[in-house]
């Protein structure tokens, strides 16, 4: 008679964190699992490489902030020691059209994230669940157009958007952050879509749903984790794109990311102004993805784990 399989519970040692793999094999008395430990020594390596990378992606961070509390004189010598000012918040927050440049940027980046969301989610619906030959080649072909330096098209938009009076204004940096996050949002939602059983949709179609009820009533609801992880990247994109806002913008349509750039002139480079600019315009994203950081996490790993 063979043994009986291993418990639920044969991975779990003392420690949560001194096991690393483990090996199980049938013996008289039922299934032996030895676990291998992972000695404190590697363990200790991999917490100081995690903390190390952590400083290095935080530290300019660290650094914006620290030279938006200077004054301008003692931003010029760089220095960790600094007698704290709010004197260059104050100076960005007193322009006038500093309003002006925030709403620009929710509207752009919110409208951006709708309606590349509005797009991607029937093209990945289709690709999903009535693919063809060509499903796998154009997924890939959309995804290469991501290879594409921005600047090589930026003269044919640019006299497009002339010819149909769309420089400088709102509705044309929407299309063009559409464009530039659909093929990322298509390949995501794919990829979420992909988890769905078929059988579910197949049962709404034998009740009566129609293709608009099934993803609406069935698909969305299923994957909404992955979809609202998709809504919030293409949202970090929108709000962090600065080259088009520069290029297709003058000053009634420019966002934050403009603004930003306004505090570097001819005169020069202005590194406290400019270092609290880029707190005040990071600030706000940046507290939304740390409060939205669980669903992120949860939508990423969705289907990840059978």
């Amino acid at each position: 008679m063979s043994a009986a399989p291993p418990p639920a519970a044969w991975w779990r040692s003392s420690s949560p964190t001194s096991w690393r793999s483990s090996s199980c094999a049938p013996s008289r008395a039922g299934w032996r699992c030895e676990v291998a430990k992972r000695s404190p020594l590697k363990r200790v390596g991999i917490a100081l490489l995690g903390w190390g990378a952590a400083f290095v992606l935080f530290f300019p961070l660290l650094w914006m902030l620290l030279t938006s509390l200077k004054s301008e004189p003692e931003a010029v010598t760089p220095s960790l020691i600094v007698a704290p000012t709010l004197q260059s918040y104050g100076d960005v927050l007193a322009r006038a059209d500093y309003l002006a440049f925030a709403l620009n940027s929710v509207l752009i980046s919110v409208g951006g994230t709708v309606l590349a969301l509005a797009l991607a989610i029937p093209a990945a619906y289709v690709m999903a669940f009535h693919p063809t030959k060509r499903t796998r080649s154009t997924l890939l072909w959309m995804l290469s157009t991501k290879m594409l330096p921005s600047v090589g098209v930026l003269v044919p938009i640019y006299l497009l958007f002339r010819t149909l009076g769309l420089l400088d204004s709102r509705i044309g940096l929407i299309i063009v952050y559409t464009l530039m996050n659909l093929p990322i949002v298509v390949w995501m939602l794919f990829t979420f879509f992909k988890e769905v059983p078929n059988d579910i949709l197949e049962a709404g179609r034998m009740d009566g749903a129609r293709t608009g009820a099934e993803v609406w009533h069935l698909l969305l609801p299923l994957t909404l984790p992955g979809v609202a992880s998709t809504g919030l990247l293409s949202l970090i994109l929108c709000w962090n794109e600065a080259f088009w806002s520069l290029n297709l913008t003058s000053s009634a349509a420019a966002p934050l990311t403009a603004f930003i750039a306004s505090f570097s002139s001819p005169q020069g480079l202005f590194f406290a102004k400019l270092s609290a600019a880029s707190t005040v315009a990071v600030a706000p994203i940046l507290v939304f993805g740390w409060l939205s950081q669980r669903q992120l996490v949860r939508g990423l790993t969705f289907g990840a784990v059978k």
